[in-house]
């Protein structure tokens, strides 16, 4: 791990004193709703969570659902999984700007002007209907034996990026439907042999966002950035019990 994982960066981090905006993607508000002061020492102080390890099984799965709708979007056709769910009157959104919006390093961005704070995401899909409302679209992947839902508690860290993707889209001057969808698959582990290949059950959901949270959010974030005091930990946060756990355990080891 110590290859890739820079415990303590020097780069990406709040200076107080600067007039210049900051960054704040839509994991990082995620991160702050999670847990306050993670985000203040990944944000303020340059010490990030550990990374996960990647997913390559569902990267690739995002990359093969992007080429399949972009050949759909290039001929201005629906998928047939939007007929089969009862979506009509629906195509992918083609625009000049999609790659870039799509881009992990760049996405879709707003400078809020109250919280200088630059907000930024990045989509994994974007459809418009008759109407000329653009439909946020996220790709999930997962393989588990129930029907997949959004029931989880912790799936609303899914709910919330649809709201931030829809509010940054509005902020770009967009016509927004509140209803999103997920393209939800899931990896089947029932059929008889394996032949080299994955197949999937797949789940179009579609999901009422509310982004009303967002903007009130953001002079919160700000002015954790600004206090020269760390906030205290979220009492759930497994990161923080951990640290909590670690020195406490030196502390005794130090006193024997």
């Amino acid at each position: 791990m110590s290859d890739f994982y820079n415990p303590h960066r020097t780069r990406n981090i709040f200076d107080p004193k600067s007039t210049e905006y900051f960054k704040a993607s839509r994991s990082k508000i995620d991160l702050f709703l999670n847990c306050p002061l993670c985000y203040y020492l990944d944000a303020r102080l340059g010490v990030a969570r550990p990374p996960g390890f990647p997913f390559s099984l569902n990267s690739a799965v995002d990359t093969l659902l992007k080429k399949e709708f972009d050949i759909l979007r290039a001929k201005k056709r629906p998928h047939p999984l939007m007929h089969a769910f009862g979506v009509r009157d629906v195509i992918p959104f083609a625009h000049e700007d999609l790659d870039m919006w799509r881009s992990n390093f760049k996405g879709i961005t707003y400078l809020d002007p109250k919280s200088n704070l630059l907000i930024t995401g990045a989509v994994d899909d974007v459809w418009i209907n008759e109407k000329g409302e653009l439909i946020i679209v996220d790709y999930k992947s997962t393989s588990k034996e129930e029907k997949v839902t959004l029931d989880k508690e912790w799936q609303i860290g899914y709910k919330r990026q649809m709201e931030v993707y829809q509010w940054l889209f509005r902020k770009n001057g967009f016509t927004v439907s509140p209803i999103g969808y997920f393209v939800y698959c899931n990896g089947k582990t029932d059929v008889a042999s394996f032949d080299a290949k994955l197949e999937f059950d797949i789940d179009l959901i579609p999901y009422t966002g509310n982004s009303d949270w967002i903007e009130p959010l953001l002079p919160k974030m700000k002015a954790c950035l600004m206090s020269e005091k760390p906030p205290k930990p979220e009492a759930g946060c497994d990161y923080c019990r951990y640290r909590k756990a670690a020195r406490d355990v030196q502390e005794e080891a130090k006193k024997k």
